[in-house]
């Protein structure tokens, strides 16, 4: 999984980096097929904006997040992506057991409780 982090009138830190990668490990953990993760933090006088795209795939999901604190704002965001993802993931579970379900009726020869 690629992460890529932009700052928008904002300079990243260490620690704001290092809680974004640990919120982002939590989608990561219930689906493995994450291509990329891009994350756009940004400041407007009292809002704290942080906006994120998941390239999965088949899909791309998006998410975003206003709040008056940046580390409230990145924990609504991973809320948000990770049930996006795991919708995303059920709906593929779902079009898989779906595809493979035939029913076929049992054929007989009319023979078996002729004794």
């Amino acid at each position: 999984m690629n992460l890529n982090l932009t700052g928008n009138h904002l300079e990243i830190t260490p620690a704001i980096r290092a809680y974004v990668m640990t919120k982002i490990e939590r989608v990561n953990r219930h689906f493995d097929h994450v291509i990329d993760v891009s994350v756009v933090l940004s400041v407007d006088k009292l809002q704290q904006r942080v906006e994120a795209n998941v390239h999965v795939r088949g899909k791309d999901i998006h998410a975003q997040s206003i709040d008056a604190d940046m580390y409230a704002a990145i924990d609504a965001l991973a809320d948000k992506l990770d049930r996006q993802v795991l919708k995303h993931k059920e709906k593929q579970k779902a079009h898989r057991a779906d595809t493979g379900a035939v029913a076929h009726p049992a054929t007989g020869t009319g023979t078996e409780g002729a004794d």
